[in-house]
């Protein structure tokens, strides 16, 4: 089985693109019309449609991740990043969904 990933309104939508292209299941915020809602509320739809939620907005998302983690409530995978030029996103990205399974993310934090 391979991590389905969530990409919030911070990643450039052309990455998620570029990753459906390369044969992974990316979906952007924006695509399914959640552009502009919160951290919290991005973080809770990818837990419903158990994805992997990756963003450049690290101090936030680390944060969410210590609260899930502190209530004991799963999350699919977290992984953030400073901002990227969009090739060396899509470069690190792809090597995450390659090395990783949705068992081993899951619950887990990554930098890119």
């Amino acid at each position: 089985m391979k991590i389905k990933l969530l990409l919030d309104e911070d990643v450039h939508l052309s990455v998620a693109i570029a990753l459906r292209k390369r044969g992974f299941d990316v979906v952007h915020v924006q695509e399914v019309e959640r552009k502009g809602k919160t951290d919290s509320e991005q973080l809770r739809y990818a837990v419903e449609s158990k994805r992997c939620l990756c963003s450049f907005n690290v101090k936030d998302f680390v944060m969410q991740h210590n609260e899930y983690i502190q209530n004991e409530k799963d999350h699919f995978g977290i992984i953030v990043s400073k901002q990227l030029p969009p090739g060396e996103t899509i470069r690190k990205i792809s090597k995450i969904l390659l090395l990783y399974s949705p068992r081993s993310i899951k619950n887990q934090i990554l930098f890119l």
